[in-house]
């Protein structure tokens, strides 16, 4: 009996080992509830683009934390369905969305990547926000992997290596174009927004790829550790290969 003891004790500590060897991902989220305008519209996170990456990465064995700008509420859009009902019931998700950190408290450090998912929020409260610039910053300096979906990657236009070039530069980057933004209502065909994703990401010298380059909507994009891509039905597997690529890095 004994034996059998220590067989499972040491089984239970290797497999505790296997996890902990996965690493952690971080996933920035918005505290922005609305646009600022009177109508309020809202602006917020949209859950089926971050649950269903949130779910990848924790069903692989990796441990994610969320930060957040402030640390406060973070609204989300869109009721739970699928991997996003099975996320929340079963794997924690909003236990780890309440429980986001603040900028201050974040170690770059303790992360093999960080993941921005969409809704309108990020461009308002994160684009511009010099703290969380810096950890996405740090963390692909440090030869971690940047992913986003949707109006994510407008969140990390802006973020500047330490050589002053911006980490977009000449890669091959995808997220809502403009010509889906000016059809649609939900920012009052983008005229609400902060920044134009398209433009902000061209701007700083992405070659952004729009439905016109891809040899599909849905398509994943993969440079130099950026992993991206338009619209939410490919959110999980932006996670997926954010994976590949932390896989090949650290292994």
């Amino acid at each position: 009996m004994k034996k059998v003891c220590l067989v499972l004790l040491i089984v239970s500590f290797i497999l505790a080992c296997t996890k902990d060897e996965k690493g952690k991902v971080l996933i920035i989220v918005s505290n922005t509830e609305d646009m600022g305008d009177p109508e309020k519209h809202f602006a917020g996170n949209n859950l089926w683009e971050v649950a269903p990456p949130y779910h990848i990465f924790v069903s692989h064995g990796y441990e994610v934390d969320f930060v957040s700008p402030t640390g406060e509420k973070v609204p989300f859009s869109m009721d739970p369905m699928g991997i996003s009902s099975y996320a929340i019931k079963y794997e924690d998700f909003n236990g780890k969305v309440e429980a986001s950190l603040t900028p201050d408290q974040v170690d770059y450090k303790n992360y093999k990547a960080v993941f921005i998912g969409g809704g309108y929020g990020p461009l308002f409260d994160v684009a511009d926000n010099e703290d969380m610039l810096e950890i996405i910053a740090n963390i692909y300096e440090a030869v971690g992997v940047v992913g986003g979906c949707g109006h994510g990657p407008g969140a990390f236009a802006n973020v500047k290596l330490s050589n002053g070039e911006y980490m977009v530069k000449d890669k091959k980057v995808t997220g809502f174009p403009n010509s889906t933004e000016v059809t649609k209502s939900w920012a009052k065909q983008g005229t609400l927004l902060p920044i134009m994703l398209e433009d902000q990401l061209r701007a700083n010298g992405a070659k952004f790829q729009n439905k016109s380059d891809l040899n599909d909507k849905h398509d994943v994009l993969v440079d130099e550790r950026i992993v991206t891509t338009m619209f939410l039905p490919s959110s999980a597997i932006v996670a997926k290969e954010m994976i590949h690529e932390m896989e090949k890095t650290h292994n």
